[in-house]
């Protein structure tokens, strides 16, 4: 997520005609500042510190805040990761700075600003679903800064990074007080992720429309036919068909296989947010209306009961 950042940040400084950094907190981190530089930071501000070495939200914030009223970046970007969610709203209260949490997008734009009669350039606009995903909001920040965003893991494709290009790392000084420490470390547990969707080249996700768990063992039969992962949507998991960690979509994981297959998935633009970029979409559902239709490269109109064994078969044929 940190390298897919560095690449989008190195975007948007080259269209403001400024540097990119990389914030690096941490403990013995140093010599990982050249993968931040090869995919776009122009300076690594490397805050080294012991009581860095396990995240903790309290000395992480406060290290972020004293590089942040150090430098006064325009922007400052986190990952929409479970640990950028719990840090960015912190850091944000603390700075007196407006946030916009799971962006779908960035992008570098001017906004008006009618009653003022005054034209505000180079804003970040900053692009996600809102009001349930039913609009697509663009948020702008022109009085608040930094203009601070978390994004969505998978959003921003991450480059192949140059090692030859050539950087700054900056060492940092960051202090902390005895409320800052006031949460210690006793043991630490680490657990092997199960699903690795967006390592998957092929991806078969059921929808609400499978019907039941039951039903769901037609997903599973399907995607071993083509040798893929299977995904699920929200509606799935929600009624329990499957574990959350299949979950597609701006809640779950964002995804780019080369061909992913939706069984019974309306479309709703949540899930679509998570997929859209997919090479190639197959869509399996009854309702000729059904959203997931207007993004499919081939549509299937038809009861995914009868449509899924078919598959398998001719699947297992040309094999």
């Amino acid at each position: 997520m940190s390298l897919e950042l560095c690449g989008k940040a190195r975007d948007l400084a080259d269209r403001l005609g400024v540097k990119a950094g990389a914030a690096l907190p941490g403990a013995n981190v140093r010599e990982l500042s050249h993968r931040l530089i090869a995919h776009g930071a122009d300076n690594v501000y490397c805050a080294d510190h012991p009581q860095l070495e396990h995240y903790r939200t309290l000395p992480y914030a406060r290290a972020m805040c004293q590089l942040i009223t150090r430098h006064k970046p325009q922007i400052v970007l986190y990952g929409a990761t479970p640990l950028g969610r719990d840090l960015a709203p912190r850091i944000a209260s603390e700075m007196r700075a407006g946030m916009t949490a799971d962006c779908t997008d960035l992008q570098i734009g001017d906004y008006v600003e009618k009653q003022a009669n005054k034209t505000h350039t180079n804003l970040l606009l900053q692009i996600r679903p809102a009001f349930g995903g039913n609009i697509i909001a663009t948020i702008i920040n022109h009085d608040r800064w930094p203009q601070m965003a978390t994004v969505r893991e998978g959003v921003v494709a991450m480059g192949p990074g140059d090692p030859k290009r050539r950087g700054e790392t900056v060492e940092e000084n960051v202090e902390f007080d005895d409320f800052d420490l006031a949460v210690r470390l006793i043991e630490r547990h680490r657990e092997p992720r199960k699903m690795n969707l967006k390592a998957a080249r092929i991806i078969v996700t059921g929808g609400g429309g499978v019907g039941s768990r039951e039903n769901f063992r037609l997903i599973h039969d399907l995607a071993g036919a083509v040798g893929g992962a299977v995904g699920a949507s929200r509606a799935a998991v929600d009624s329990g068909f499957i574990g959350k960690e299949h979950q597609v979509g701006q809640t779950g994981t964002t995804v780019r296989p080369a061909l992913y297959i939706a069984c019974g998935v309306s479309g709703a633009v949540q899930h679509r947010a998570g997929m859209e970029e997919s090479a190639k979409i197959i869509a399996v559902n009854r309702d000729r209306e059904a959203p997931i239709f207007s993004i499919a490269h081939y549509g299937i109109v038809g009861d995914l009961n009868k449509v899924i064994p078919m598959m398998i078969r001719a699947v297992k044929e040309r094999v």
